[in-house]
């Protein structure tokens, strides 16, 4: 039951190979690493990624950047195992990753997804704990065993407020290949996939069992979004179109927590000095009209 390590590659070259390296200090050593260049300017990346030798170590550089959702999409579409991660790049996987990722497949073999215990650490390498991250905390389901979420729950939950460290989440290989992510997303696209996963019959399975680093640096893609507004313009249009579907599905719990959308409000309010520090007069309107318009 060989693991995929899917990593999407495009960023900074020294965190990149500290995130090869977690993999190649892996307990169980039964894993294919793929990494996926996104046409980074730098191409020696890949270099020394070749120059390891390593037979379970494949790389594909793209020949034009396609960005992060195609790149994502890619990942998926080259996995072939039955479970899959798509690995940051400038992430770390704990020794104990893949084997504890398998150990609860094995306990959980209806599930969808796995999500093990995250360490925040900052751009290096430090554990960090940051206002974000303690509302994930506050949001995350929390248990002294694993724990399993489906249906109305696992929606109203994340839908409530995303907790949820994508990198660090291991995926049913099958389910999640006929699923795929949605196009024309670059900052929600992760939650759609868990909710498209829930909506079709999938389950998390959530365990505290601290097994992968996250790296929170001001660099990411939603980081960068978050100041200018643009992300939270394609959540109030994402949240909008869920609180549409999940009344249909009579999960009106759900629905209500994707009209209000409280943690994605309190975000919008956290980054409005920053955007006035930067003069950004629209990304500023677009900040106070995502954390104070009426909800839906």
């Amino acid at each position: 039951m060989t693991f995929d390590i899917m990593m999407p590659f495009y960023g900074r070259i020294d965190h990149f190979r500290i995130a090869v390296e977690s993999v190649l200090a892996q307990t169980d050593p039964d894993w294919r690493l793929v990494v996926i260049d996104d046409h980074y300017p730098d191409a020696s990346a890949g270099e020394w990624l070749l120059s390891l030798g390593d037979r379970r170590i494949e790389y594909v550089r793209n020949t034009e950047n396609l960005g992060i959702n195609a790149n994502f999409q890619e990942a998926v579409d080259r996995s072939r195992a039955e479970w899959f991660t798509i690995f940051g790049c400038d992430d770390a996987l704990h020794p104990g990753y893949v084997e504890h990722m398998r150990s609860l497949a094995v306990s959980f073999p209806d599930a969808a997804m796995l999500h093990p215990g995250v360490r925040i650490i900052d751009e290096n390498g430090a554990a960090v704990r940051t206002l974000v991250d303690s509302a994930k905390s506050f949001y995350r389901p929390k248990a002294s065993s694993p724990i399993v979420l489906s249906g109305e729950m696992l929606a109203t939950s994340v839908t409530r407020g995303n907790w949820m460290n994508f990198p660090s989440v291991a995926w049913h290989g099958p389910r999640t290949r006929a699923t795929g992510f949605r196009a024309g997303y670059e900052v929600v696209q992760d939650l759609a996939l868990v909710l498209d996963l829930c909506e079709a019959g999938g389950s998390l399975v959530v365990d505290d069992t601290v097994e992968f680093d996250y790296r929170r640096h001001a660099g990411s893609v939603s980081s960068w979004k978050a100041v200018d507004g643009s992300r939270f313009r394609e959540e109030d249009e994402f949240f909008t179109e869920l609180a549409e579907r999940f009344e249909a599905r009579h999960w009106h719990r759900a629905a209500r927590a994707a009209r209000f959308h409280l943690s994605s409000r309190v975000n919008a309010l956290t980054r409005i000095p920053s955007a006035l520090k930067a003069r950004d007069r629209s990304g500023f309107r677009i900040l106070i009209g995502h954390a104070f318009g009426r909800s839906r």
